[in-house]
């Protein structure tokens, strides 16, 4: 009996910790219980055997849940710029433009609106600008009138950069001073196609020349100041033809005052006609823009799903070759006392080890590819915690499920059977 369970023993050292001989000999004793540590030892066993097929097979995976990570991480990266954007100039921002008559043709807005959005009791500070349609700026007096590059002249109050947010990338803001003399300041994308990026330069605005005083940053909430070149509200009447109406009034609102505020601007910008008035919030167009993103998200991890099915297709192929080309082993080691349940075991730890090899795998390539694009955009990187755990434990369900079959089937075979097919 002992002579029995040594060999048992030897057998299960030598292949991966089989079970000893009771089983197979149909004698009393009851098979030996292969401990965890044992089985991973037998599965990682089977893999090492073939590196190349369990690196093509790892990748399979590794790719499907790369994508996953990636299309996760680069959307939540994202959202948290736009976070970061609308904490930064944030939410409380209204936009009052003017909308059309009865009769279909542009409205205009009061000249003392700007003053009456002032005086509104939840408003911290109100500014405007007023579209001169007829200007335009060039680089020098020698480019065609055509040429202007889309770039809109804008007659701006004194206090608007304190109620948008706005910043300097090169020189300084209007002030009581330059507001009445040819100065102008660019917006960011204006400077760059005039190829402007220092102050001290004059630039051909409305059939004269202005001096460039100041550069803008980008900025997230008035996106149209950035292809804009800013003049003074005194210059823009005198030297311009400015009739003094304002086309758009930004308003910042209270903190949690703003759907009050937005209620009563149109009524209080336009008391005679507040229903050719247009009221907005920029930072909705920024939520809208995040949604548009989350349905492109929607459909990039289904394409990353189809990608993992297929990985998975890909580890059950190799589980079933791995049967095929294993039933010497199944068969030797049913004889030295294997059971169905150990060899089924043996399989599906295979297969788990190598769907959660391509799952660790695709979740370290996710996290570069994300880091990678987050910074190149200038964002925060993040990778979820839930979507790291969620790949590998999507690999390991898929792995369980791809190598159910072959595990089955490689527990299926009789140890004469097997052998005689060897």
């Amino acid at each position: 009996m002992r002579r029995r369970r040594e060999g048992g023993a030897h057998g299960g050292g030598a292949h991966g910790g089989g079970a000893t001989g009771g089983g197979a000999t149909g004698g009393g004793d009851a098979p030996a219980r292969l401990r965890p540590r044992d089985v991973l030892r037998v599965g990682a066993a089977g893999l090492r055997a073939r590196p190349m097929r369990v690196f093509l097979s790892a990748l399979g995976i590794a790719i499907g849940i790369a994508a996953m990570i990636g299309v996760v991480g680069i959307s939540t990266s994202s959202r948290a710029q736009l976070q970061d954007t609308l904490d930064r100039l944030g939410t409380d921002l209204l936009t009052v433009g003017p909308g059309q008559d009865l009769f279909g043709d542009d409205a205009k807005l009061p000249e003392e609106s700007v003053g009456m959005v002032t005086r509104m009791a939840d408003v911290a500070s109100a500014s405007a600008t007023g579209k001169l349609a007829d200007t335009r700026v060039y680089r020098n007096d020698r480019i065609p009138e055509g040429e202007s590059g889309g770039v809109t002249v804008l007659a701006a109050r004194l206090d608007l950069p304190r109620t948008i947010g706005l910043t300097m990338s090169a020189g300084s803001w209007l002030n009581a001073g330059t507001a009445r003399y040819p100065a102008v300041v660019l917006g960011s994308e204006t400077a760059a196609r005039l190829g402007v990026s220092t102050p001290n330069v004059q630039v051909w605005l409305g059939s004269r020349w202005f001096t460039v005083v100041g550069v803008l940053n980008p900025n997230g909430l008035a996106p149209e100041l950035d292809s804009a070149a800013l003049v003074g509200w005194e210059a823009a009447a005198s030297h311009l033809g400015f009739d003094g109406h304002p086309t758009t009034i930004y308003a910042r609102a209270d903190k949690g005052s703003v759907a009050r505020v937005r209620d009563l601007l149109a009524a209080t910008a336009s008391p005679e006609s507040p229903n050719e008035v247009q009221v907005s919030r920029p930072s909705d167009a920024l939520a809208a823009e995040n949604a548009t993103n989350e349905a492109f998200t929607g459909l990039l991890l289904g394409l990353g799903g189809v990608a993992l099915l297929v990985g998975g297709v890909g580890v059950a192929n190799t589980m079933v070759i791995s049967v095929l080309e294993r039933r010497a082993e199944i068969g030797l080691r049913r004889s030295l006392g294997a059971t169905r349940g150990q060899i089924r075991l043996q399989f599906l730890t295979e297969s788990q080890l190598l769907a959660a090899l391509g799952g660790l795998g695709g979740v370290a390539l996710g996290i570069v590819v994300t880091a990678v694009f987050a910074v190149t955009q200038g964002w925060p990187t993040v990778v979820p915690p839930w979507a790291m755990a969620g790949g590998v434990l999507a690999t390991l369900v898929i792995g369980g499920i791809a190598g159910l079959y072959p595990a089955i089937r490689a527990a299926r075979l009789a140890p004469t059977e097997a052998l005689a097919a060897a």
